[in-house]
């Protein structure tokens, strides 16, 4: 069972640090909806919506200056893998964490 563990995790290392650095650019379903009927124009001061569509009104996140907001690391775009690889081993520990505190005890009773 260890062994089987230890492989899984090595995989899911390897597929959130390697994937990672694929992942698009480009806005996804939700933001391509809300975009509708606007435009997406560069500014001197960053991006700019010009038009009608629902995104205007949408804010930063309260964590968007986080230091792996945008699936970067401090927003390197070079580190996306290393966000990635943090991302699985912070979710594989809580999910771990989970199941240990939440597993069956040999001998406990039965309520």
């Amino acid at each position: 069972m260890k062994r089987f563990l230890l492989i899984f995790a090595l995989v899911v290392l390897v597929v959130a640090g390697g994937v990672a650095y694929f992942a698009d650019s480009d806005p996804d379903g939700l933001d391509a909806v809300t975009q509708r009927g606007c435009a997406v124009v560069e500014t001197g001061g960053g991006e700019s919506l010009e038009g009608r569509c629902i995104a205007q009104h949408a804010g930063d996140h309260a964590l968007s200056d986080g230091p792996l907001a945008d699936y970067t690391v401090g927003g390197d775009d070079r580190f996306t893998g290393v966000a990635g690889i943090i991302g699985a081993v912070v979710t594989l520990a809580a999910a771990g964490g989970l199941f240990w505190g939440l597993r069956r005890r040999s001998g406990s009773e039965d309520a």
